[in-house]
Protein backbone atom coordinates (compact mmCIF):
# COMPACT_ATOMS: atom_id res chain seq x y z
CA UNK A 1 0.00 0.00 0.00
CA UNK A 2 2.95 2.36 1.34
CA UNK A 3 4.71 1.72 -2.03
CA UNK A 4 1.94 2.07 -4.57
CA UNK A 5 1.06 5.48 -2.71
CA UNK A 6 4.73 6.49 -2.94
CA UNK A 7 4.76 5.50 -6.41
CA UNK A 8 1.39 7.56 -7.47
CA UNK A 9 3.15 10.81 -5.71
CA UNK A 10 5.86 10.05 -7.71
CA UNK A 11 4.06 9.90 -10.78
CA UNK A 12 1.68 12.86 -10.08
CA UNK A 13 5.42 15.10 -9.14
CA UNK A 14 6.46 14.19 -12.61
CA UNK A 15 2.99 15.47 -14.27
CA UNK A 16 3.31 18.60 -12.80
CA UNK A 17 6.53 19.19 -13.68
CA UNK A 18 6.39 17.55 -17.28
CA UNK A 19 3.21 18.20 -18.67
CA UNK A 20 4.04 21.75 -19.00
CA UNK A 21 6.82 21.72 -21.13
CA UNK A 22 5.12 18.74 -23.27
CA UNK A 23 2.39 20.54 -24.34
CA UNK A 24 4.93 23.71 -25.39
CA UNK A 25 6.86 21.32 -27.46
CA UNK A 26 4.08 19.99 -29.02
CA UNK A 27 2.83 23.20 -30.16
CA UNK A 28 6.02 23.96 -31.20
CA UNK A 29 5.66 21.48 -33.33
CA UNK A 30 1.90 21.77 -34.54
CA UNK A 31 1.05 24.98 -34.22
CA UNK A 32 -2.24 23.52 -32.66
CA UNK A 33 -3.33 23.91 -29.33
CA UNK A 34 -6.22 21.78 -29.30
CA UNK A 35 -4.24 19.02 -30.98
CA UNK A 36 -1.14 19.47 -28.19
CA UNK A 37 -3.56 19.59 -25.03
CA UNK A 38 -5.68 16.52 -26.65
CA UNK A 39 -2.29 14.53 -27.11
CA UNK A 40 -0.76 15.90 -24.12
CA UNK A 41 -3.67 14.06 -22.40
CA UNK A 42 -3.43 11.08 -24.10
CA UNK A 43 0.17 10.75 -23.12
CA UNK A 44 -0.90 10.91 -19.86
CA UNK A 45 -3.78 8.81 -19.81
CA UNK A 46 -1.18 6.41 -21.05
CA UNK A 47 1.42 7.20 -18.39
CA UNK A 48 -1.52 6.64 -15.78
CA UNK A 49 -1.90 3.65 -17.20
CA UNK A 50 1.71 1.93 -17.41
CA UNK A 51 3.98 4.10 -15.14
CA UNK A 52 2.11 2.28 -11.32
CA UNK A 53 2.98 -1.51 -12.94
CA UNK A 54 6.70 -0.56 -14.55
CA UNK A 55 7.94 2.56 -12.78
CA UNK A 56 8.34 5.82 -13.86
CA UNK A 57 10.91 5.56 -16.41
CA UNK A 58 14.17 7.17 -16.21
CA UNK A 59 13.41 10.16 -18.84
CA UNK A 60 9.59 10.56 -18.25
CA UNK A 61 9.75 13.79 -20.29
CA UNK A 62 11.24 11.86 -23.30
CA UNK A 63 8.51 9.24 -22.49
CA UNK A 64 5.47 11.08 -22.79
CA UNK A 65 6.37 13.22 -25.82
CA UNK A 66 7.44 9.96 -27.81
CA UNK A 67 3.93 8.93 -26.68
CA UNK A 68 2.28 12.25 -27.23
CA UNK A 69 3.61 12.17 -30.66
CA UNK A 70 2.57 8.87 -31.93
CA UNK A 71 -0.92 9.76 -30.55
CA UNK A 72 -0.47 13.26 -32.90
CA UNK A 73 0.27 10.22 -35.97
CA UNK A 74 -2.70 8.50 -34.85
CA UNK A 75 -5.12 11.65 -34.79
CA UNK A 76 -3.34 13.23 -38.20
CA UNK A 77 -4.14 9.73 -40.19
CA UNK A 78 -7.30 9.10 -38.78
CA UNK A 79 -9.08 13.11 -38.84
CA UNK A 80 -9.06 14.51 -42.09
CA UNK A 81 -9.87 18.09 -40.11
CA UNK A 82 -6.72 18.01 -38.38
CA UNK A 83 -4.58 17.02 -41.71
CA UNK A 84 -6.48 19.44 -43.81
CA UNK A 85 -5.46 22.75 -41.12
CA UNK A 86 -2.18 21.00 -40.51
CA UNK A 87 -0.97 20.63 -43.76
CA UNK A 88 -0.01 24.11 -44.13
CA UNK A 89 2.14 24.43 -41.57
CA UNK A 90 4.40 21.94 -43.05
CA UNK A 91 3.99 19.13 -40.57
CA UNK A 92 3.05 16.40 -43.28
CA UNK A 93 5.85 14.22 -42.68
CA UNK A 94 4.49 13.29 -39.42
CA UNK A 95 1.55 11.57 -40.89
CA UNK A 96 3.85 9.25 -42.59
CA UNK A 97 6.47 9.44 -40.05
CA UNK A 98 5.99 6.83 -37.09
CA UNK A 99 7.49 8.92 -34.74
CA UNK A 100 10.07 7.47 -33.38
CA UNK A 101 11.28 7.49 -29.61
CA UNK A 102 12.60 10.37 -28.67
CA UNK A 103 16.46 9.96 -27.82
CA UNK A 104 17.65 13.52 -26.50
CA UNK A 105 18.83 13.35 -22.94
CA UNK A 106 16.63 17.12 -22.60
CA UNK A 107 13.82 17.63 -23.46
CA UNK A 108 13.23 21.14 -25.52
CA UNK A 109 11.36 23.89 -23.72
CA UNK A 110 9.35 25.52 -25.18
CA UNK A 111 7.83 27.07 -22.58
CA UNK A 112 9.03 30.32 -23.04
CA UNK A 113 6.64 30.34 -26.41
CA UNK A 114 3.71 29.43 -24.84
CA UNK A 115 3.87 31.85 -22.03
CA UNK A 116 3.72 34.45 -24.55
CA UNK A 117 1.09 32.73 -26.63
CA UNK A 118 -1.26 32.31 -23.49
CA UNK A 119 -0.30 36.48 -22.69
CA UNK A 120 -0.56 37.82 -25.78
CA UNK A 121 -1.84 41.56 -25.82
CA UNK A 122 -4.72 40.47 -28.30
CA UNK A 123 -6.02 38.46 -25.81
CA UNK A 124 -8.61 39.78 -23.24
CA UNK A 125 -6.21 39.91 -19.41
CA UNK A 126 -9.17 37.18 -18.01
CA UNK A 127 -8.53 34.93 -20.83
CA UNK A 128 -4.64 35.51 -20.68
CA UNK A 129 -4.86 34.29 -16.75
CA UNK A 130 -7.11 31.09 -18.01
CA UNK A 131 -5.03 30.20 -20.49
CA UNK A 132 -2.04 30.49 -18.44
CA UNK A 133 -3.63 28.58 -15.44
CA UNK A 134 -5.04 25.78 -18.15
CA UNK A 135 -1.83 25.28 -20.21
CA UNK A 136 1.10 26.26 -18.18
CA UNK A 137 0.15 25.03 -14.73
CA UNK A 138 -2.21 22.07 -15.88
CA UNK A 139 -5.19 22.98 -14.18
CA UNK A 140 -8.19 21.27 -15.54
CA UNK A 141 -11.70 23.89 -16.57
CA UNK A 142 -13.00 23.00 -13.56
CA UNK A 143 -10.38 24.00 -11.81
CA UNK A 144 -9.55 27.12 -13.18
CA UNK A 145 -13.13 27.78 -12.76
CA UNK A 146 -12.67 27.62 -9.28
CA UNK A 147 -10.28 29.43 -8.58
CA UNK A 148 -12.03 32.34 -10.22
CA UNK A 149 -15.63 31.39 -8.56
CA UNK A 150 -17.27 30.89 -11.94
CA UNK A 151 -19.21 28.13 -13.67
CA UNK A 152 -17.27 25.37 -15.33
CA UNK A 153 -19.31 26.22 -18.42
CA UNK A 154 -18.18 30.14 -18.37
CA UNK A 155 -14.83 29.34 -18.07
CA UNK A 156 -14.70 26.79 -20.90
CA UNK A 157 -16.41 29.15 -23.03
CA UNK A 158 -13.73 31.70 -21.58
CA UNK A 159 -10.76 29.38 -22.82
CA UNK A 160 -12.39 28.26 -25.75
CA UNK A 161 -12.86 31.95 -26.97
CA UNK A 162 -9.06 32.77 -26.15
CA UNK A 163 -8.03 29.56 -28.27
CA UNK A 164 -9.94 30.75 -30.86
CA UNK A 165 -8.67 34.08 -31.06
CA UNK A 166 -4.95 32.69 -31.23
CA UNK A 167 -6.11 30.55 -34.57
CA UNK A 168 -8.08 33.21 -36.05
CA UNK A 169 -5.83 36.09 -35.80
CA UNK A 170 -2.65 34.02 -36.24
CA UNK A 171 -0.82 34.60 -33.29
CA UNK A 172 2.23 33.33 -33.55
CA UNK A 173 3.49 30.17 -31.36
CA UNK A 174 6.93 31.81 -30.61
CA UNK A 175 9.08 33.84 -28.38
CA UNK A 176 9.05 37.76 -28.77
CA UNK A 177 12.65 38.69 -30.68
CA UNK A 178 14.74 41.11 -28.98
CA UNK A 179 13.49 44.30 -29.34
CA UNK A 180 10.01 42.99 -28.98
CA UNK A 181 10.56 41.76 -25.09
CA UNK A 182 9.92 45.11 -23.37
CA UNK A 183 6.62 45.28 -25.19
CA UNK A 184 4.81 42.04 -24.53
CA UNK A 185 6.96 40.92 -21.24
CA UNK A 186 4.57 43.03 -18.80
CA UNK A 187 1.72 41.01 -19.86
CA UNK A 188 3.41 38.02 -19.29
CA UNK A 189 4.24 39.06 -15.67
CA UNK A 190 0.79 40.75 -15.39
CA UNK A 191 -0.90 37.22 -15.87
CA UNK A 192 1.51 35.39 -13.66
CA UNK A 193 0.97 38.25 -10.66
CA UNK A 194 -2.67 38.23 -11.53
CA UNK A 195 -2.89 34.50 -10.33
CA UNK A 196 -0.42 35.26 -7.62
CA UNK A 197 -2.92 37.99 -6.29
CA UNK A 198 -6.26 36.24 -6.11
CA UNK A 199 -4.35 33.87 -4.36
CA UNK A 200 -2.82 36.49 -1.73
CA UNK A 201 -6.19 38.29 -1.15
CA UNK A 202 -9.11 36.43 -2.73
CA UNK A 203 -12.24 37.94 -4.08
CA UNK A 204 -14.40 36.43 -2.52
CA UNK A 205 -15.49 32.92 -0.66
CA UNK A 206 -14.59 31.62 2.72
CA UNK A 207 -11.49 32.21 3.24
CA UNK A 208 -9.08 35.02 2.78
CA UNK A 209 -5.99 33.21 1.05
CA UNK A 210 -6.05 30.26 -2.00
CA UNK A 211 -2.37 29.30 -1.12
CA UNK A 212 -2.85 26.72 -4.10
CA UNK A 213 -3.21 29.57 -6.56
CA UNK A 214 -0.32 31.55 -4.73
CA UNK A 215 1.93 28.90 -4.84
CA UNK A 216 0.97 28.05 -8.45
CA UNK A 217 1.65 31.65 -9.55
CA UNK A 218 5.55 31.76 -7.92
CA UNK A 219 5.84 27.91 -9.55
CA UNK A 220 5.06 29.95 -12.85
CA UNK A 221 7.61 32.89 -11.87
CA UNK A 222 10.58 30.47 -10.91
CA UNK A 223 10.18 28.72 -14.39
CA UNK A 224 9.87 32.07 -16.20
CA UNK A 225 13.23 33.17 -14.13
CA UNK A 226 15.21 30.09 -15.34
CA UNK A 227 13.98 30.58 -19.03
CA UNK A 228 14.77 34.88 -18.71
CA UNK A 229 17.69 34.88 -16.07
CA UNK A 230 18.64 38.44 -17.30
CA UNK A 231 15.18 40.22 -17.06
CA UNK A 232 15.42 42.55 -14.17
CA UNK A 233 11.66 42.35 -14.03
CA UNK A 234 11.57 38.53 -13.61
CA UNK A 235 13.39 38.76 -10.60
CA UNK A 236 11.69 41.28 -8.65
CA UNK A 237 8.40 39.46 -9.37
CA UNK A 238 9.79 36.16 -8.05
CA UNK A 239 11.36 38.39 -5.21
CA UNK A 240 8.04 40.08 -4.83
CA UNK A 241 5.80 37.26 -4.57
CA UNK A 242 8.18 35.22 -2.09
CA UNK A 243 8.87 37.89 0.02
CA UNK A 244 4.51 38.59 0.87
CA UNK A 245 4.18 34.53 0.69
CA UNK A 246 6.96 34.25 3.51
CA UNK A 247 3.96 35.55 5.63
CA UNK A 248 1.04 33.55 4.79
CA UNK A 249 1.09 31.64 7.76
CA UNK A 250 0.72 34.37 10.25
CA UNK A 251 -2.22 36.20 8.36
CA UNK A 252 -4.82 34.06 10.02
CA UNK A 253 -4.59 32.99 12.93
CA UNK A 254 -6.36 29.72 14.95
CA UNK A 255 -9.60 31.00 15.11
CA UNK A 256 -9.68 32.28 11.62
CA UNK A 257 -9.71 35.76 11.90
CA UNK A 258 -7.23 38.24 9.64
CA UNK A 259 -4.04 39.38 11.37
CA UNK A 260 -3.01 42.73 10.26
CA UNK A 261 0.83 43.08 9.34
CA UNK A 262 1.78 44.88 12.55
CA UNK A 263 0.15 42.45 14.74
CA UNK A 264 1.25 39.12 12.78
CA UNK A 265 4.11 36.72 14.53
CA UNK A 266 7.08 37.45 12.53
CA UNK A 267 8.73 33.70 14.18
CA UNK A 268 6.21 32.11 12.04
CA UNK A 269 7.29 34.11 8.78
CA UNK A 270 9.14 31.86 6.57
CA UNK A 271 12.63 32.58 6.62
CA UNK A 272 14.30 30.71 3.64
CA UNK A 273 12.03 32.34 1.05
CA UNK A 274 12.89 35.85 2.93
CA UNK A 275 16.64 35.08 2.03
CA UNK A 276 15.80 33.69 -1.38
CA UNK A 277 13.63 36.86 -1.67
CA UNK A 278 16.58 39.42 -0.63
CA UNK A 279 18.90 38.21 -2.83
CA UNK A 280 16.56 38.12 -6.09
CA UNK A 281 15.75 41.80 -5.28
CA UNK A 282 19.87 42.65 -5.21
CA UNK A 283 19.35 41.02 -9.11
CA UNK A 284 16.21 42.96 -9.83
CA UNK A 285 17.68 46.27 -9.04
CA UNK A 286 20.94 46.37 -10.28
CA UNK A 287 22.18 47.11 -13.42
CA UNK A 288 19.40 48.90 -15.51
CA UNK A 289 16.78 50.98 -13.35
CA UNK A 290 14.73 49.17 -11.47
CA UNK A 291 11.19 48.18 -12.91
CA UNK A 292 7.68 48.46 -10.71
CA UNK A 293 8.37 44.65 -9.75
CA UNK A 294 11.72 45.31 -8.37
CA UNK A 295 10.95 48.35 -6.38
CA UNK A 296 7.87 46.57 -4.56
CA UNK A 297 9.89 43.71 -3.93
CA UNK A 298 11.95 45.63 -2.30
CA UNK A 299 9.65 47.66 -0.36
CA UNK A 300 8.31 43.86 0.92
CA UNK A 301 12.13 43.31 1.85
CA UNK A 302 12.36 46.17 4.15
CA UNK A 303 8.95 44.73 6.01
CA UNK A 304 10.27 41.09 6.18
CA UNK A 305 13.71 42.51 7.65
CA UNK A 306 11.92 44.49 10.56
CA UNK A 307 12.84 42.76 13.61
CA UNK A 308 8.89 44.17 14.89
CA UNK A 309 6.45 45.97 13.43
CA UNK A 310 8.11 49.02 15.90
CA UNK A 311 11.52 48.68 13.95
CA UNK A 312 10.06 48.81 10.28
CA UNK A 313 12.54 51.53 8.35
CA UNK A 314 8.79 54.12 7.08
CA UNK A 315 11.22 56.33 5.90
CA UNK A 316 12.81 54.26 3.33
CA UNK A 317 9.40 52.59 2.62
CA UNK A 318 8.13 56.21 2.01
CA UNK A 319 10.89 56.76 0.13
CA UNK A 320 10.77 53.76 -2.11
CA UNK A 321 6.62 54.13 -2.75
CA UNK A 322 8.30 57.73 -4.25
CA UNK A 323 10.39 56.04 -6.75
CA UNK A 324 7.49 53.74 -7.60
CA UNK A 325 4.88 56.69 -7.99
CA UNK A 326 7.30 58.00 -10.43
CA UNK A 327 7.57 54.91 -13.18
CA UNK A 328 4.52 53.18 -12.12
CA UNK A 329 1.72 56.17 -10.87
CA UNK A 330 -1.89 54.38 -9.80
CA UNK A 331 -4.28 55.25 -7.49
CA UNK A 332 -3.52 51.99 -5.61
CA UNK A 333 0.03 52.70 -4.90
CA UNK A 334 -1.14 55.83 -3.89
CA UNK A 335 -2.92 54.24 -1.34
CA UNK A 336 -0.34 52.83 0.23
CA UNK A 337 1.99 55.78 -0.08
CA UNK A 338 -0.39 56.91 1.61
CA UNK A 339 -0.58 54.43 4.49
CA UNK A 340 3.92 54.30 4.72
CA UNK A 341 3.65 58.08 5.54
CA UNK A 342 1.30 58.00 8.35
CA UNK A 343 3.37 55.27 9.46
CA UNK A 344 6.02 58.15 9.56
CA UNK A 345 4.40 61.05 10.14
CA UNK A 346 0.99 59.97 11.71
CA UNK A 347 -2.24 59.01 11.00
CA UNK A 348 -3.46 62.66 10.35
CA UNK A 349 -1.58 62.42 7.75
CA UNK A 350 -2.22 59.67 6.46
CA UNK A 351 -5.73 60.85 6.54
CA UNK A 352 -5.41 63.90 4.68
CA UNK A 353 -3.29 61.95 1.67
CA UNK A 354 -6.32 59.09 1.47
CA UNK A 355 -9.04 62.13 0.94
CA UNK A 356 -7.47 63.67 -1.17
CA UNK A 357 -7.61 60.37 -2.80
CA UNK A 358 -11.28 59.74 -2.70
CA UNK A 359 -12.76 60.98 -5.57
CA UNK A 360 -10.93 58.62 -7.99
CA UNK A 361 -13.37 56.28 -9.15
CA UNK A 362 -11.49 53.04 -9.10
CA UNK A 363 -11.43 53.71 -5.37
CA UNK A 364 -15.01 54.03 -4.52
CA UNK A 365 -15.40 50.13 -4.11
CA UNK A 366 -12.05 49.47 -3.46
CA UNK A 367 -11.63 47.81 0.11
CA UNK A 368 -8.29 48.00 0.85
CA UNK A 369 -8.41 51.93 0.64
CA UNK A 370 -11.74 52.11 3.02
CA UNK A 371 -10.06 49.75 5.56
CA UNK A 372 -6.85 51.39 5.21
CA UNK A 373 -8.87 54.88 5.99
CA UNK A 374 -10.82 53.18 8.55
CA UNK A 375 -7.93 52.09 10.37
CA UNK A 376 -5.89 55.30 10.33
CA UNK A 377 -8.88 57.72 11.54
CA UNK A 378 -9.63 54.63 14.22
CA UNK A 379 -5.89 55.41 15.76
CA UNK A 380 -6.45 58.99 15.48
CA UNK A 381 -9.34 58.95 17.64
CA UNK A 382 -12.13 59.74 15.49
CA UNK A 383 -13.96 56.58 16.34
CA UNK A 384 -17.48 58.09 14.40
CA UNK A 385 -15.80 58.64 11.24
CA UNK A 386 -14.03 55.21 11.55
CA UNK A 387 -17.12 53.60 11.96
CA UNK A 388 -18.69 54.84 9.55
CA UNK A 389 -15.52 53.64 7.02
CA UNK A 390 -15.59 50.16 8.90
CA UNK A 391 -19.08 49.64 7.51
CA UNK A 392 -18.09 50.68 3.80
CA UNK A 393 -15.25 48.37 3.89
CA UNK A 394 -17.67 45.85 5.49
CA UNK A 395 -20.38 46.33 2.26
CA UNK A 396 -17.40 45.99 0.07
CA UNK A 397 -15.43 42.85 1.71
CA UNK A 398 -15.56 39.57 -0.48
CA UNK A 399 -14.41 37.09 1.91
CA UNK A 400 -15.34 35.87 5.47
CA UNK A 401 -12.23 37.18 7.50
CA UNK A 402 -12.75 40.48 6.16
CA UNK A 403 -15.79 40.77 7.11
CA UNK A 404 -15.24 39.27 10.11
CA UNK A 405 -12.54 41.85 11.02
CA UNK A 406 -14.71 45.13 9.77
CA UNK A 407 -17.22 43.93 12.49
CA UNK A 408 -14.67 42.87 15.14
CA UNK A 409 -13.82 46.74 14.70
CA UNK A 410 -17.05 48.51 14.40
CA UNK A 411 -17.86 46.41 17.75
CA UNK A 412 -14.78 47.36 19.46
CA UNK A 413 -15.55 50.87 18.01
CA UNK A 414 -19.27 50.85 19.74
CA UNK A 415 -18.13 48.94 23.08
CA UNK A 416 -15.55 52.06 23.33
CA UNK A 417 -18.15 55.25 22.79
CA UNK A 418 -20.78 52.74 25.09
CA UNK A 419 -17.82 53.17 28.21
CA UNK A 420 -17.65 56.66 26.91
CA UNK A 421 -21.16 57.70 27.37
CA UNK A 422 -21.64 55.22 30.44
CA UNK A 423 -24.53 53.40 28.35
Amino acid sequence: MEGGEGRGLAVEAVFREERGRLLASLVHRYRDLDLAEDVTSDAVEAALVHWPVDGVPANPGAWLLTTARRKAVDRLRRDRTYADRLAVLGVDRDRTDPAPAFTGTELPDERLQLFFTCAHPALPEEDRVALTLRCLAGLSTPEVARAFLVPTATMAQRIVRAKKKIRVARIPFRAPRPEELPARLPGVLQAVYSIFTEGYAATTGPQLQRIDLAEEAIRLARILYRLLPDEQEVAGLLALMLLVHARNHSRIDADGAMVLLADQDRSRWDAELIDEGRTLVVRALSGRPAGPYGVQAAIAAVHDEASSAARTDWPQIVALYDVLMSIAPSAVVAVNRAVAVAMRDGPATGIALLDALGDDPLLRGYRPYHAARAELLERAGRDEEAAEAYRRTLDLAGTAPERRHARDRLDAISARRSRTTGR
